[in-house]
């Protein structure tokens, strides 16, 4: 069995079609196609072309999750579970979670940090919450701690959330409603006596 050409997809830009005794066999990814040193002319096996099939939907598969991960920072349980979604092997799964790893594209104190610091900035909210939110995409316990550890004024920073958060709700007229905006902050996993010393304070101020 010969390899009779190599052509560039026209959809897939970063993949090439392989054809063996003149029909179409399999494709691969650049980076793969290189890897493997096949051209024009090589004689192949019929488990060797099997095999090549095989490391061809693997290769597949590894392109459509950079591309998942390209949308938005992912952590490795997302990219697990989106694999398994995809009936990707177990083992499998793994070596593509390392490979996304090694080349930084994987990295769940990375997304912690960057979590903790958009909640902040753009949509302020209760420490025990961002904890809660950052178990549900399974970070590591100890990931959580350093990354809050890692802000010194993590009280302040929850007491300002509150404010913020009172400030911005005060402008709704259901909220004017003390008994509804102690409900809403509570869901925010902001504790009571906070939420009651804040609206005190907004009650002065107001």
């Amino acid at each position: 069995m010969k390899i009779t050409s190599i052509k560039q997809q026209l959809k897939m830009h970063d993949r090439y079609s392989v054809y063996v005794d003149e029909a179409y066999s399999f494709s691969l990814s650049e980076a793969s196609l290189i890897e493997s040193k096949l051209h024009s002319g090589i004689e192949l096996s019929r488990l060797e072309v099997d095999s090549y099939k095989t490391l061809s939907l693997d290769d597949k598969l590894y392109g459509r999750t950079l591309r998942y991960v390209a949308m938005r920072q992912r952590t490795a349980w997302e990219v697990l579970f989106y694999l398994e979604r995809k009936g990707a092997d177990p083992s499998l799964s793994q070596i593509i979670l390392n490979k996304l790893s090694i080349i930084g594209l994987i990295d769940d104190e990375k997304f912690a940090r960057s979590y903790v610091n958009d909640r902040h900035l753009l949509r302020p909210t209760s420490r025990r919450k961002i904890i809660m939110e950052l178990r549900k995409k399974r970070i590591a316990g100890e990931i959580i701690e350093r990354v809050l550890a890692e802000n010194t004024s993590e009280v302040n920073a929850d007491q300002a959330a509150l404010v913020e958060v009172i400030t911005r709700k005060r402008r709704q007229t259901k909220y004017q409603d003390n008994t509804k905006l102690m409900q809403y902050l509570a869901r925010q996993g902001f504790g009571y006596s906070d939420i009651k010393a804040a609206l005190s304070q907004d009650s002065e101020d107001y």
